[in-house]
C-alpha cells in the first residue's frame, strides 16, 4: 500500500502543481502586461529618434491601445452584470410562485362572479333553469353554481379543475325551453357540461334532431312576380314600409344571379329596412351583423378558437350559417354600414368562397382539426356554406366610410337608393315561408324560358368595342354572365329584358366611371348618350342616361 500511497501523493502532487503553475503564469502575463516602468523605459530609448510624423503615430497608436482595453474591459463588466441578472435568488423566487397562486385564486374568483352575473342575465331573459330539476341533479346543480370556496382550495385543485358554464341558446327561445326541459333531462345535461368545443353549433344539432321538431310547410304556388308584389305589399301593410316596385324587383331578380346584394344611397331611404322587412316577409327573420371600425379579419365574422378555454367562441354569423343547413328556408344576413370597415380585410373570403362555380365546394376552415365532440354537420374542421343564405351589404357614401373595392362591387349586385319612395295603400298581406329549393327552381326555369334575345347580345357586343375604344372598359366575363343571369329572372320578376340590361349595364360598368378622370371624359359621355339612343332607341336605357348625365354634372363642378 505504500506504493500506491507515494503512487496516489505525486499524481494529485503534479495535478496541483501545473495549475498552480498555470495561475502563476497567467499572473506574471498580467503583471508583464501592466509593467509600467518597461513601457517607460521603452518610450526613452526611442523618442529622441522619433520624427514628427513618428511622433504623431505613436499617440494614435497608445489612444487606439487605450480604446480597445477600456472596451474589454467594459465587455467583461456587461458580461458578468447580465449573469448576474437572470439570477433569481430563492427568496424571490418563492415570492414569484406565491404571486402565481395568488392569480390563480383570482382568476377563479372572478370566473365565479361571472358565473352569478351570467345567471342574473338568464333570470331576466326568462330563461331561469327549471329548479325541480336541479334539486333532482346534484351534478348538474354544482355544474351551475360554479366553484363554491375559491379561496379554500390547494394548488393542485386550482391546477385540475375543469370549469363548467351554462350553454344558453339565445336564438330561439322556444329551443332553449325545450331542451331545458325535466322530462328530456339527458339532453340538458349533454348542453350543461360543457364538454363541446363549440356548445352553441352543438345545441343546434339537439334542436333539429329532436323528435318533437316539425318542418314547417312552405308556400311553393306563387310566381316570382306575385311574391314581388305581395312581399311590397306586406312591408306597407304590416310594417309601414314603402319601396317602389322595380326596386323590390331588381332585389329578387339579384337573388337569381349572386350571392351578394348591395344596397347603397343616402341615410333613411330604408337600405336596412328592406332586407329585414323580407325576412319578417319570410317568416325567418334576417341577421344583422352590425360592421363596427375596428374589424381587420375573417373572426369578427368567423369567431375564433379560445386556447385558454379550449372553445370555440361562436359568433351568430358562424351560429346562422351552420344552423340554415338543416332547413330550407330563404336567409339573409345583413351586413349594416358594410364599409365602415374595409369590406376585403373581414369579408374576403366569403367573396372568393361564394366564387366557386360547384356549390359542394363551398367550404370554410374553423378549426385546423375534427374532434369528436364537434357538431355534426362540421367536416374536418370545415363548415359548408349554404346555398340558401344570401348577403345583403349597405353602404352610406360619407367621408366616415371606406370605398368599396371593384373586387366586391364585381361579385356582388348594387341597388342605389336615393329617395324615398311615396306612401301608397296597400291591401292587408300575410307572411309566406319560401322554399329555397322552389325558389333555386323558379330561377333556372326563368333562364331557360327568358335567354337574352341573340339581338340584344350582339348590340352588347358592340358596345363592349365603343367602351374599349373610347374609355378602355370592357364589360368582362364575370358581368356578362351576371346579365345573363339578372335580366331572365327580372322579366320573370315583372320586368322587361331592356330595362334588365340597362339596369345591370348602369350598375354594373358605367359605375366603374366614377373611377376615371372625369374631366378628361367629359367630352365622350355625350357620344355614349347618342350611341346608346341609336343602339337601343331614345326611350329605352333611361337608368343608364340619367347615371351618364349625373356624371357629366360631376365633371363640370369639378
Amino acid at each position: 500500500m505504500d506504493a500506491y500511497f507515494n503512487y496516489f501523493y505525486n499524481f494529485v502532487r503534479h495535478i496541483f502543481d501545473s495549475l498552480y503553475g498555470l495561475v502563476v503564469a497567467f499572473v506574471d502575463c498580467i503583471a508583464t502586461i501592466l509593467d509600467i516602468q518597461f513601457y517607460q523605459k521603452l518610450a526613452n530609448s526611442y523618442y529622441k529618434d522619433l520624427s514628427p510624423l513618428g511622433w504623431f503615430a505613436y499617440i494614435i497608436t497608445h489612444i487606439l491601445i487605450y480604446i480597445l482595453i477600456a472596451l474589454i474591459i467594459y465587455l467583461i463588466y456587461k458580461g458578468i452584470k447580465v449573469l448576474f441578472r437572470f439570477k433569481v435568488p430563492v427568496i424571490k423566487y418563492e415570492q414569484m410562485k406565491d404571486e402565481v397562486v395568488t392569480l390563480k385564486r383570482e382568476i377563479m374568483k372572478a370566473n365565479y362572479e361571472k358565473d352569478k352575473i351570467l345567471a342574473m342575465k338568464i333570470s331576466e331573459m326568462g330563461l331561469k333553469v327549471n329548479e325541480e330539476l336541479l334539486e333532482n341533479n346534484p351534478e348538474l346543480k354544482g355544474m351551475y353554481s360554479g366553484v363554491e370556496n375559491p379561496d379554500n382550495m390547494t394548488d393542485e385543485e386550482i391546477d385540475n379543475i375543469v370549469i363548467k358554464n351554462v350553454v344558453i341558446n339565445t336564438a330561439t327561445t322556444e329551443h332553449e325551453e325545450r331542451i331545458i326541459d325535466p322530462e328530456n333531462p339527458e339532453d340538458v345535461k349533454t348542453v350543461l357540461t360543457g364538454e363541446y368545443r363549440f356548445p352553441r353549433l352543438s345545441t343546434v344539432d339537439l334542436v333539429y334532431k329532436d323528435e318533437n321538431y316539425v318542418a314547417p310547410e312552405y308556400d311553393n304556388k306563387m310566381t316570382l312576380e306575385e311574391i314581388c308584389i305581395n312581399f311590397r305589399n306586406y312591408a306597407a301593410s304590416r310594417l309601414h314600409l314603402y319601396y317602389e316596385l322595380d326596386v323590390i324587383k331588381q332585389a329578387f331578380a339579384t337573388f337569381g344571379a349572386a350571392k351578394m346584394l348591395i344596397l347603397q344611397g343616402i341615410s333613411g331611404t330604408g337600405k336596412t329596412s328592406l332586407p329585414y322587412a323580407l325576412g319578417q316577409y319570410l317568416n325567418n327573420p334576417s341577421l344583422i351583423c352590425s360592421v363596427q371600425p375596428s374589424w381587420r379579419d375573417r373572426t369578427e365574422l368567423f369567431g375564433y378558437y379560445n386556447d385558454f378555454t379550449k372553445k370555440y367562441t361562436e359568433t351568430d354569423f358562424l351560429k346562422t350559417l351552420y344552423e340554415a343547413q338543416y332547413y330550407d328556408d330563404m336567409k339573409l344576413v345583413i351586413l349594416d354600414e358594410m364599409n365602415i370597415a374595409r369590406v376585403e380585410y373581414y369579408f374576403a373570403e366569403m367573396l372568393s368562397i361564394l366564387e366557386l362555380p360547384r356549390e359542394d365546394e363551398r367550404f370554410v376552415s374553423v378549426v385546423s382539426s375534427q374532434a369528436d365532440n364537434d357538431p355534426d354537420k362540421m367536416f374536418e374542421g370545415k363548415i359548408w356554406i349554404p346555398s340558401n343564405v344570401w348577403y345583403v351589404g349597405t353602404i352610406n357614401n360619407d367621408d366616415s366610410t371606406f370605398a368599396v373595392s371593384d373586387k366586391v362591387y364585381d361579385r356582388a349586385i348594387p341597388i342605389d337608393l336615393d329617395a324615398r319612395a311615396e306612401v301608397f295603400e296597400a291591401p292587408d298581406t300575410e307572411p309566406v315561408r319560401l322554399s329555397y329549393t322552389n325558389m333555386a327552381r323558379m330561377y333556372d326555369e326563368a333562364k331557360e324560358k327568358y335567354p337574352v334575345s341573340e339581338e340584344n347580345l350582339l348590340e352588347l357586343d358592340k358596345l363592349d368595342q365603343y367602351l374599349i375604344e373610347h374609355f378602355r372598359l370592357t364589360f368582362g366575363n364575370r358581368i356578362l354572365r351576371q346579365l345573363k343571369d339578372f335580366v331572365p329572372c327580372y322579366i320573370a320578376c315583372g320586368g322587361t329584358e331592356i330595362d334588365g340590361i340597362d339596369f345591370m349595364f348602369a350598375k354594373k360598368v358605367l359605375r366603374k366611371f366614377e373611377s376615371l378622370g372625369l374631366g378628361f371624359i367629359r367630352d365622350e359621355l355625350d357620344g355614349l348618350i347618342i350611341y346608346l339612343n341609336n343602339a337601343f332607341g331614345e326611350e329605352n336605357f333611361q337608368i343608364s342616361k340619367e347615371y351618364l348625365q349625373r356624371l357629366k354634372r360631376m365633371s363640370g363642378a369639378m
